[in-house]
């Protein structure tokens, strides 16, 4: 039976779960395996009543937990079927001995993660806590500021990962609540345009392909165990870059619409910036230009690949900043927060004389507002004007009680 086609405005105003769902119905998905968790829940809720209602000639599979809902995407994608999936946080925990797997099978999965505190205590609210702890399981992440990005990388994701030269699986993150459940005027496609844009899906190695066998789910121990970690895991994940940047023109040649590896914003002149990932990179932008117009030349790098981590372009976007301030929505536990740790990874063998900081932000939903940006950038403003960090290392923004600092 052929699916029924559905008629979309040019402008919709859904939110980002709402976006992200209306992604999985044009481009075709044959498999979701879900289990329901907040916030995340109306995508495949979505999704579902697509299938009920003809819009999408796949299959939606309710599970008991979401490891069985990996476990069953693993299955679907190694049969040769276009497959996807979401998940929030404690899903995430629960999902992510199976990420690996899928990872290691090249199996070009689709995770939508709506990004959501991990206990404990208990929250259902945004941070970037799962995002992190999945970040070397070998999956792309893409990163969604708002929901129109939760549409469009959702699009692009599949094309990439089903690339035959990658074959990797791919996560869209976006903010809990803050993007997933904010309604914003989202610039659609045609259904004809967005499926033309993803392609047909084309099966490589798999199971069910009779006359062409193949082995999924290896052991190698010491012998080969090595070079797959090294050979794929790493070396595949640098080739991932430059087939990014062309879906990434490809996808601005049919909408206007332009992503890149780092998205950089007020920086050619920039004294200080902040880098950051989801929702707060547009809170940011705002923050900068009102600090500009207070003589402060302030600027903001946001990530849009997270994994693989786009050092080299990080590097070049920072190397005339004097003054950086990093922004993890993670608890670093005694450390420093990842994102700090990856940028000054990025600026360790440069030539930049930049001054970093970082700063903890934003757990379990916790509001960063235009205040507390502001008095970053007049930190770092002040840093730039003493020739040195005048504030704690790694310090924490918004909390209640005595100020938290260390390092």
């Amino acid at each position: 039976m052929a699916f029924e086609k559905m008629e979309l405005k040019d402008i919709e105003v859904w939110d980002g779960n709402r976006a992200a769902a209306q992604a999985l119905r044009q481009a075709q998905v044959d498999v979701v395996a879900a289990y329901p968790i907040t916030p995340s829940t109306p995508i495949v809720e979505g999704y579902a009543q697509f299938t009920a209602d003809g819009y999408v000639e796949g299959e939606f599979v309710m599970v008991e937990s979401e490891h069985a809902a990996m476990s069953a995407c693993i299955g679907a994608a190694a049969a040769g079927g276009r497959v996807a999936t979401a998940t929030s946080s404690q899903g995430l925990a629960l999902m992510s001995e199976t990420l690996y797997q899928a990872s290691g099978m090249r199996l070009p999965i689709v995770l939508n993660l709506v990004n959501r505190a991990l206990a404990s205590p208990l929250n259902v609210n945004g941070d970037h806590s799962d995002m992190y702890m999945v970040r070397d399981s070998g999956w792309i992440q893409f990163d969604a500021y708002c929901p129109q990005e939760a549409y469009d990388l959702n699009l692009i994701a599949f094309k990439v990962s089903e690339d035959h030269d990658i074959r990797l699986p791919a996560v869209v993150n976006q903010d809990g609540f803050m993007t997933s459940h904010t309604a914003q005027g989202v610039h659609t496609l045609s259904d004809d345009a967005a499926y033309g844009f993803v392609g047909e899906f084309k099966p490589m190695n798999d199971m069910l392909d009779f006359e062409h066998p193949v082995t999924h789910g290896v052991q190698t121990e010491e012998d080969w165990h090595f070079e797959h970690k090294a050979r794929q895991h790493n070396d595949l994940m640098t080739k991932v870059f430059p087939k990014i940047e062309a879906t990434f023109a490809e996808f601005e040649k049919l909408t206007g619409r332009k992503y890149n590896l780092v998205e950089k914003y007020d920086m050619d002149d920039a004294d200080v910036c902040v880098v950051c990932l989801g929702s707060s990179v547009e809170t940011a932008r705002e923050v900068a230009r009102e600090a500009r117009a207070g003589g402060i030349k302030a600027g903001v790098v946001g990530l849009r690949v997270f994994r693989p981590f786009p050092f080299m372009q990080i590097a070049d976007a920072l190397k005339d900043v004097k003054a950086i301030a990093t922004l993890d929505r993670s608890s670093p536990n005694g450390a420093a927060g990842a994102l700090f740790n990856e940028v000054a990874g990025a600026l360790f063998n440069t030539d930049t004389k930049a001054l970093l900081s970082g700063y903890i932000y934003g757990l379990g939903g916790r509001d960063l507002t235009k205040a507390h940006l502001t008095a970053l950038f007049k930190e770092l403003q002040a840093n730039v004007d003493a020739g040195k960090v005048t504030t704690p290392l790694q310090q924490f923004i918004g909390v209640r009680g005595p100020k938290l600092a260390y390092l």
